[in-house]
């Protein structure tokens, strides 16, 4: 499995925000099929004592076309979301992406915002550079 080159920034900055990293990466097995999302992580909730668990699917968008990059997400997205529902339904799926992908990309392009909305991705921000979750947008 080749990793995105924003993969270790993107844990990186999950770990700091005190999410524990527990699938690097997070196989799913259903029917005849297997996926890996990039990530698993868990964070205990004290006033709960069970944890938020979510998968992240971390992308760069460096391909040589945008709307080619949103289409791989969206359909990896989508599969990765459906085999969860059944597999593990309390397990929450985003999109991971860098806050200057975010910037140049996500804010300025109609057709990824679109896009983004009609498939209702919930998204992390990270800034690479520090490691450090930006944003959540639910």
């Amino acid at each position: 499995m080749t990793r995105d080159i924003i993969h270790n920034a993107v844990k990186n900055a999950l770990i700091k925000d005190g999410w524990q990293i527990t699938h690097d990466p997070y196989t799913i097995q259903y029917d005849d099929e297997r996926v890996m999302i990039d990530l698993g992580a868990e964070r205990l909730l004290a006033a709960e004592r069970k944890g938020q668990k979510i998968a992240v699917e971390i992308k760069s968008f460096v391909g040589h076309s945008n709307l080619h990059d949103m289409e791989v997400a969206i359909g990896q997205y989508v599969t990765y979301l459906s085999f969860l529902e059944i597999v593990e339904p309390d397990r929450k799926l985003y999109l991971a992406i860098s806050d200057l992908t975010y910037e140049s990309i996500f804010q300025r392009r109609k057709t990824i915002q679109f896009l983004m909305e009609r498939n209702q991705i919930p998204l992390i921000i990270v800034n690479v550079s520090d490691e450090e979750l930006m944003k959540w947008i639910r």
